[in-house]
This record gives structure tokens, C-alpha cells and sequence, in this order.
């Protein structure tokens, strides 16, 4: 990537390198648990506050810096990636449509939604047509067309592309165009998911990407072209991105002049510049359930309670010889104390979930069994499937010890707190857990793709967009380390779920899928390729005088409508 740092000089901008240490509040609820958490000495690294607008600007004016504990990673839309980096992707890029916190599709490049009520989509299911607007440039000035879009859809279907999920994409038979604002394909089979999975498809530019032989070459990556909101500026690896206002943008113009979107690894040390005013926002992990009631107080702060469709869990690589063994995953999933971590470690914000799905969704099965805490129940489970405790306690069976490791992003204190408690939760039934957390660019690389990980702790959200197919998460053909796609990255096979999954897929009426993917959740949450902790919420905070933040479970990060962010104070 090339280093720009330079540009952060000027634009209503200075550049600060200024180091300062700030003691963060105790844990006193923690104290007799985890011994010396009460207070953190933190660095501080942050860029100065922004400029600001009195009112919404005509013109797009002043900046906002935003805060993520994980680094912007990918600026190729279409690749795997995390959240953070789709953060980026809303401002960068346009979808054909998008869907909102309420759950409805709204067109962006796309003149309308096609539906089978519209004439968008067959009777059938099988034919869909897609007129595009026509006003539509990229930043390079270039216009957007049909060829764009096509390209795209191909680079989603091409088996050597490192995509984000190629599931949907697999079942587009053939792709046609009529001209330059009208695009076609013809599906094999129906796919009901398939207007949820466009929702969050960026289209790229194909008269820039076929150019390069490699459709993984991070040539574009390091500078790339949209048709969003913002346009690149540049990156500075392990700091910060930069984008800028797009004049040319065919919706409504941005308000802000520049976004930052500011790296910081440690999720204190993030509060700290939230507080002290080096950072406009807090988002994704957001700031810890610690200091929840304190931020509540800050004056010229505001904290956002936002929901998510994420489930915090133990992702289980199944491949491990331990994890294997469905037995042991069932006694795990009894012995883990989740009211507790809800109560002591995230201060009752969250609640234990007990499924993939989080209970505001549509296909949420709640007749599921509510998980209960049973440590002498999941020892008993574990005698009778033949590990024996050993000497110092932990397990044997078959020459195999009970031990295992667990891993997450470092920085954040809060998991690593749900870590011991976890350790100790398993510890008691003669499992032992050993924590290997690592930062961020290195946890989601091969690690996570390859599935070298024994274990992991997470937030994920299993869905896309809004669609309850979890083919992409649970399909036997979506494992990445065998078909380089798919997130399956607990290496989890079921013959049953594949079935069921594949006709979920083609059923278009709504009653039908919902009996569907309760059958799916009764199947997986039976198998346990991961253990559910709690459904999510992040606490994110703005200053006062930003307005326009908007929560939205249907998008992996809050700052899909930074485009909408201004200034008023």
C-alpha cells in the first residue's frame, strides 16, 4: 500500500503525534476475579478534532475521524474482509440496492428493486432484469454501466477470485446486458436469498479490474475506484484511511468533506480519545460495557445502545482431534456460565442467546431449548463418553488431553475477561483452555481462513444482510480451506443441513422458509460447530454535534450512512 501520510496536512486538518497516558476507570465488579484490571495505563495516538459546520452544509465541509479497534484490512469490496472494511466499502462503493434498519430494500444503482410483483423476476423465479440509473459515474469520471455490473457478478462466480461468499453467485447460470443500463441473468434454480446477497455486492469497475490478469492482484486494493459518497485518499497501514467527498456523487451529496477512519487496537485506549475528543465516533466493538454509565455522563458525548445481528460465540474448529468429539461439545456448551458473563463482565446489556439467528429475526426458531448452566450435568457427559481426568485435572482419552486454545483480537479487555471466566467454567470439568489472542490482521488472515485456530472468540453475524441462508457459514461446499470460498471456517459438515439449506434457497414464500430454517437451527444448535455466548449490542458513541448516526443490524458496521453525518454544533 502506498503511504500518504502527508496528505493529513491541510483540509482543515493537523496532523497530532502527541502521546498521552490516561488511567481509565476500575472494575471494581471484577476486582476479585481478575487481579490488576482495575486500572489500564494507555497510550494515546490520535489526529486532531475536525473542523465543523454551524449548520448542514450546501457544500460538503469539515471532517469526522472515526474509531475501530480492528484495522481496515481490504479495500477490494468483493473479497473476504471484515467488518470495519465494509464500513469503508458503503462510502467507497454503491450496491445495485441496499437494505435499511427497518429491513427494506431501497435502490441506489439500480432504477428499482426487481420483485416477482414488479416484473423484475420471472414467475418462474429464474429470469431477473435490472434497469440502472444513468447518471452514475465513477470516481475516475468514467461512466457506470451494465459492463460494470456484469464484470462484477462474474468476478463473484469466478472460482480463482478470493470472494467474500460466492454461494449466491454460483446459481447465476448466464448474465446478458441490453445495452449499457439494463442487466439480465438467468438463474439454475430459484434463489430466494438472492436479492439480500446483492444488497451488500459493490459493484467494481471493469474497465480498471480486467486489466489485470489476477483477479486477486492488490493493484486496485491499494487504490481503489467507486461510485460512492467518497472517494480514496489514501491509507496509511496500521493507522488510517482516508476518504474524501465525491462531487460527483449521483445521490445526495455528503455532508462532510472527509472521513477518517482512525485504527486504534485497544478498545481503553479508544475510549480515551472519545473522551478527550481526538475521535468523532466509536464504532464496531465500540466502547467497553465498563464505562457505560460513565460515557452516558460525558458532556458533549452521545452513546448509542446499538443492537446487532451478531452473536458473540466460541467458534469450534471441528477439524481438531478434542472438538471432534460431539460429546465434548455438548459438556462445553452446559458448562459455560453465560448469565454471569452478561451480568459481571458486560454489565447486563447483552442476553445469552442460544441460536445463530438473534431472536428479532423473522426466521428465529423460539422453540429452541434456552441453554442452562450445568457444570455437574456436562461433567457427567464427559465421564460417560470416556475422558477420564487425569493427575492435574484435565481429561485424557485415548493418549488425547482435554486442552484446547482460544483466540481473539487483542485490546479488547472485556473478552479477555470472558476468556478466564470461560477457562474457569471449563477448568472445573476437567478441561482446559488455553487463551492465544493475537491482533487483528493476523487473527483474520490465514488463521481464520485457513482454519488454524482451534478455537475463537467472535462476534458474527451468521446471516447476509437479512436472509436467513447460512450456506455461506454451514454449507459443506463453503468451507474456505477446501473450495477458497465461504466462511465455514469450523470445517462443519451435515448432510441434513446442506438438504435443508438448499431448499430454503429456492422457496420464495416466506411461512415456508420460516418452518425451514427452524429446522436448520434445531439441526446445527444440535451439532454445536460453535458455541452462542450473547446476542450482541455495541455501545457507540458520537460527539454531540454529529448528527445523523443511524443503527442499522442490517449492515456489518454504523458508518454505512456516514454520507448523511454533519455538523451542527
Amino acid at each position: 500500500m502506498n503511504d500518504h501520510s502527508s496528505e493529513l496536512k491541510g483540509s482543515n486538518m493537523k496532523r497530532t503525534n502527541k502521546i498521552g497516558d490516561a488511567l481509565m476507570g476500575n472494575l471494581t465488579r471484577r476486582d476479585a476475579i481478575f487481579a490488576g484490571a482495575a486500572s489500564f495505563a494507555l497510550g494515546s495516538l490520535g489526529l486532531a478534532a475536525s473542523a465543523r459546520a454551524a449548520a448542514p452544509p450546501t457544500k460538503p465541509t469539515g471532517q469526522a475521524i472515526l474509531g475501530f479497534s480492528q484495522e481496515v484490512t481490504v479495500l477490494h469490496p468483493l473479497m473476504t474482509a471484515n467488518e470495519v472494511d465494509q464500513g469503508v466499502w458503503w462510502n467507497l462503493f454503491s450496491t445495485l440496492w441496499m437494505i435499511d434498519a427497518e429491513g427494506k430494500f431501497l435502490p441506489l444503482l439500480a432504477n428499482a428493486v426487481p420483485t416477482l410483483e414488479n416484473g423484475g423476476i420471472s414467475a418462474d423465479g429464474l429470469t431477473w432484469r435490472v434497469e440502472l440509473r444513468r447518471d452514475v459515474k465513477w470516481h475516475d469520471g468514467k461512466p457506470m454501466t451494465s459492463e460494470d455490473v456484469k464484470y462484477s457478478i462474474g468476478l463473484m462466480k469466478n472460482p480463482a477470485f478470493r470472494a467474500r461468499n460466492r454461494t449466491a453467485f454460483e446459481n447465476i447460470a448466464s448474465v446478458g446486458v441490453e445495452g449499457d443500463h439494463v442487466i439480465t441473468w438467468k438463474l439454475k434454480e430459484p434463489y430466494a436469498p438472492l436479492t439480500s446477497a446483492l444488497s451488500w455486492t459493490f459493484i467494481v469497475p471493469a474497465h480498471i479490474l480486467s486489466k489485470d490478469p489476477d483477479p486477486n492482484s492488490t493493484q486496485f486494493a491499494a487504490a481503489p475506484v467507486g461510485t460512492g459518497p467518497y472517494r480514496f485518499v489514501s491509507r496509511k497501514t496500521g493507522d488510517h484511511v482516508i476518504l474524501e467527498a465525491n462531487l460527483n456523487y449521483f445521490g445526495k451529496a455528503p455532508s462532510l468533506n472527509r472521513l477518517i477512519f482512525k485504527y486504534v487496537p485497544d478498545l481503553n485506549a479508544m475510549y480515551t480519545q472519545f473522551k478527550t475528543g481526538e475521535i468523532d465516533y466509536v464504532g464496531l466493538q465500540g466502547i467497553p460495557a465498563n464505562f457505560y454509565k460513565e460515557a452516558t455522563a460525558l458532556r458533549g458525548r452521545r452513546v448509542h445502545a446499538a443492537p446487532r445481528a451478531a452473536v458473540e460465540n466460541l467458534t469450534l474448529n471441528l477439524a481438531h482431534p478434542v472438538l471432534a468429539d460431539k460429546a465434548v461439545r455438548k459438556a462445553l456448551n452446559i458448562a459455560i456460565d453465560r448469565q454471569s458473563i452478561c451480568d459481571l463482565v458486560y454489565y447486563g446489556l447483552p442476553k445469552p442467546a442460544n441460536s445463530l439467528l438473534t431472536p428479532t429475526h423473522w426466521a428465529f426458531n423460539p422453540n429452541l431449548p434456552k441453554l442452562e448452566y450445568d457444570p455437574k450435568r456436562a461433567a457427567a457427559m464427559l465421564d460417560q463418553a470416556g475422558w477420564v481426568r487425569g493427575a492435574d485435572g484435565i481429561r485424557v482419552k485415548n493418549g488425547v488431553r482435554l486442552s484446547f486454545t482460544n483466540s481473539t483480537v487483542t485490546g479488547n479487555q472485556l473478552r479477555a475477561q470472558t476468556q478466564q471466566l470461560i477457562a474457569d467454567d471449563f477448568k472445573k470439568i476437567g478441561v482446559e483452555m488455553l487463551i492465544k489472542n493475537m491482533v487483528a490482521a493476523v487473527l483474520w488472515a490465514d488463521f481464520w481462513r485457513n482454519s488454524e485456530f482451534d478455537s475463537l472468540m467472535t462476534a458474527v453475524t451468521y446471516t447476509i444482510a437479512s436472509d436467513p441462508d447460512v450456506t455461506h457459514r454451514f454449507g459443506s461446499g463453503a468451507i474456505p480451506k477446501e473450495t477458497k470460498t465461504g466462511s465455514n471456517v469450523s470445517q462443519y459438515k451435515s448432510a441434513g443441513v446442506d438438504a435443508l439449506l438448499a431448499r430454503g434457497r429456492q422457496e420464495y414464500n416466506v411461512a415456508k422458509r420460516k418452518e425451514i430454517y427452524a429446522k436448520v437451527q434445531e439441526l446445527i444448535m444440535d451439532d454445536l460447530p460453535f458455541l452462542p455466548l450473547f446476542n450482541a449490542v455495541e455501545i457507540e458513541g458520537t460527539k454531540a454535534g454529529l448528527d445523523g448516526y443511524a443503527a442499522n443490524v442490517n449492515v456489518l458496521a454504523n458508518s454505512w450512512n456516514a454520507a448523511n453525518w454533519r455538523w451542527t454544533a
